[in-house]
């Protein structure tokens, strides 16, 4: 499902009109990435909780090439699913 897609399911959802079901969405997708922005956290219960993780520095192999290097420690976004998200799933 891409973005055209997922608004057209919201609306049908939800009743609202697809130009109202993206604003939703794209203000959803914004605060989202804000808070993590800032390192904080959103728990939606039942169905996940984004947050953030720091990955350290680690060394790998250039597959070209078969020389160490290292990998620079980063943050990257995170998604845990809930319990009913995960049942619902399974």
């Amino acid at each position: 499902m891409n973005k055209t897609e997922l608004i057209s399911a919201i609306s049908e959802e939800s009743g609202l009109s697809k130009l109202d079901s993206k604003k939703a969405l794209e203000g959803f997708i914004s605060a989202v990435s804000n808070e993590l922005k800032t390192g904080g956290k959103i728990a939606l219960v039942g169905f996940g909780t984004f947050s953030i993780t720091e990955k350290s520095a680690r060394q790998g192999i250039n597959p070209r090439t078969k020389e160490p290097i290292t990998i620079k420690a980063k943050k990257v976004a995170k998604f845990k699913p809930g319990a009913e998200l995960a049942d619902l799933v399974k």
